[in-house]
């Protein structure tokens, strides 16, 4: 059953009411880098029932946030893609992922492949130096491509031949070196953590992400 709708003018309440349900906004960030199967979304989603999912896709489809398509050849599957308006909250996503990472992360926390993918845009340090060129991250069962040059970034699910760059491993590993709470030495060492090409030039790269910080309170 869809929920109510609040009587509010304020755009803020009107897109509540298209993606204020619980797992709306998360369905629509498994979207962002392209169409998924029910299987493949519900498995991004952890602790999400098939009930809920199967309501929620009704909800976005009826909203005209996300359609259906057929993927294939040579099999053809049902999916499910965003339309323009579902790929117009993508800025919102990213804010919100800038804003979260301010909150405090629960011990042993982990995140879908196309969350990890998602949270590159929103903790990017922009700027002419450091790392600028490809790096193909493979994770476990996904891979996307990253692409730095100066002010800007590109992510987007892997194709094509590999760059001159490939880190490999699990997105928990790789984001505990990016954000300094483990050595790349000690993940390179144990395994977790594989690199092939420039090893340097890999280090750089994932120095090109930190975690926010909130701004000094001049009014305290």
């Amino acid at each position: 059953m869809t929920a109510k709708k609040r009587e509010d003018a304020c755009g803020i309440a009107r897109s509540l009411d298209v993606v204020g349900e619980r797992w709306a906004l998360l369905v629509v960030r498994e979207l962002v880098f392209g169409p998924k199967r029910f299987t493949d979304l519900r498995a991004g989603l952890r602790g999400i029932s098939q009930n809920v999912l199967s309501q929620r896709l009704r909800d976005l489809e009826a909203a005209g946030i996300v359609r259906r398509t057929l993927l294939g050849p040579p099999a053809s599957t049902h999916a499910y893609e965003l339309t323009a308006a579902g790929h117009a909250l993508e800025p919102v996503l990213v804010a919100m992922a800038r804003w979260g990472a301010l909150t405090p992360l629960e011990p042993g926390s982990e995140m879908s492949n196309d969350a990890f993918a998602l949270a590159l845009k929103a903790l990017f340090v922009p700027g002419a130096d450091g790392f600028a060129g490809s790096v193909r991250l493979k994770l476990v069962r996904d891979a996307f491509d990253v692409r730095v040059e100066g002010e800007h970034l590109q992510v987007a699910r892997a194709a094509g031949a590999e760059p001159a760059v490939t880190i490999e491993g699990a997105e928990s590993v790789i984001r505990s070196v990016m954000f300094e709470r483990r050595e790349l030495d000690d993940a390179l060492e144990s395994g977790e953590l594989r690199i092939q090409g420039d090893r340097a030039a890999a280090g750089a790269f994932l120095k090109r992400f930190a975690l926010p910080t909130l701004p000094v309170d001049q009014t305290a």
